[in-house]
């Protein structure tokens, strides 16, 4: 899913490339590769200061999810190049090239899946050796995400193969102005079908986003697998595409903010920014529940635990380092944390300010059968069209 993470003001100091502490040969490193503007820096200087020890800290910031994906599928074809090339060691003047890995990096938990199935990732063993002090303060339903059997699917006797350490939401972003004019605002998934709304919408271009949001309005999960077994779904889906102007899953704010739309459905790593810049936009978590995303710490298959990497993982988990994230990159954390409605901006409270029972109505876009994503992808198609 081509999320995509904008910087996040001047809150957040600018990630180009942190690099803390003196370089030498024999001193301890760990090397990170993040979504850009998902950790704060001045959150990697209080690590560096709170350690006994100098170390050399790499944090390396990526624009989007996939290329970090990218990044893992190349280390790994890099390094079965390298093990293929063994017998090179003994030519002369020639030495096989080394791979330039991180320890940790940035995976939102969409790609979990195909991580794991390609052996992109290896477990983080340490949870079962209670190295991760802070494990136990996540809430269950962040430990049922992470817990997948070798083909990347859930399972509550399987291994940890990743650590959330923020997350957000699909929200409805609308226009003030306009819906001042029409005498009510968007609460849930059904005010989209409303009459004045007719071509006023903008929608990702997410074939689990659009039909998992029809879904959630009928009462049935984001992952179901059968469609087929849904009434009237395509009926609805028929009817919410005549209220769209605009898909997209890059540009679908853009019609909002130039006044093409009224209305939009996206991702809060997009939207909460925009709210600072634009008061005339207001968002809203739907009642009845919606989709979740998660950035998580993942391991490449192939790098050696280190302490140090056990270290950072715990260190985010800390409440009040945990409080820091959520509050300077305008997300929610994991971690239960002491944050009130007066350290939130006013106009990002609804998005930030924790529901329990919107909460626990809300999914998580769970890995479907290769039939049901055919079945998905044919139906989108299908209605767009």
């Amino acid at each position: 899913m081509d999320r995509r993470s904008f910087l996040l003001g001047t809150s957040t100091l600018a990630l180009s490339q942190l690099l803390f502490g003196c370089s030498g040969n024999n001193q301890a490193k760990l090397k990170v590769r993040l979504l850009k503007g998902s950790i704060p820096g001045q959150v990697v200087n209080q690590f560096q200061k709170s350690l006994q020890q100098q170390v050399q800290l790499k944090f390396a910031p990526v624009e989007q999810i996939q290329d970090l994906f990218k990044q893992l599928q190349n280390w790994q074809q890099k390094s079965k190049a390298t093990d293929e090339e063994v017998w090179s060691r003994f030519i002369p003047f020639r030495q096989g090239q080394k791979v330039d890995e991180a320890d940790l990096v940035t995976l939102g938990d969409y790609w979990l899946k195909a991580a794991i199935e390609q052996k992109l990732i290896q477990p983080l063993d340490e949870v079962q050796a209670n190295q991760l002090k802070q494990w136990s303060g996540l809430d269950e339903k962040w430990k049922k995400l992470v817990l997948r059997n070798d083909q990347g699917n859930l399972d509550a006797q399987g291994k940890v193969w990743a650590a959330p350490y923020r997350w957000g939401s699909t929200v409805i972003i609308y226009n003030r102005d306009k819906f001042r004019d029409l005498g009510w605002t968007p609460k849930d998934w059904g005010d989209l079908w409303r009459d004045r709304l007719r071509s006023r919408i903008s929608l990702l271009n997410q074939p689990r986003e659009v039909i998992g949001l029809v879904l959630k309005k009928l009462g049935k999960s984001y992952n179901t697998e059968n469609l087929d077994q849904v009434p009237d779904l395509e009926k609805e889906l028929q009817t919410l595409n005549q209220q769209v102007k605009f898909y997209s899953s890059n540009n679908y704010l853009e019609p909002l903010i130039i006044g093409d739309t009224w209305l939009a459905v996206g991702w809060s790593s997009d939207v909460l920014p925009i709210l600072g810049r634009y008061p005339q936009f207001a968002a809203v978590i739907p009642q009845s529940g919606t989709a979740i995303w998660a950035d998580l710490w993942v391991r490449p298959t192939g790098v050696t635990q280190s302490a140090l990497s056990s270290q950072w993982i715990d260190f985010c988990w800390q409440s009040g380092i945990a409080k820091q994230i959520s509050i300077l990159t305008k997300s929610n954390s994991p971690i239960s944390t002491n944050i009130v409605a007066s350290d939130i901006q006013e106009s990002l409270r609804s998005l930030l300010e924790s529901d329990r029972e919107v909460f626990d109505k809300s999914e998580f876009l769970l890995p479907l059968s290769p039939l049901a994503v055919k079945q998905y992808e044919s139906l989108f198609t299908k209605i767009k069209a």
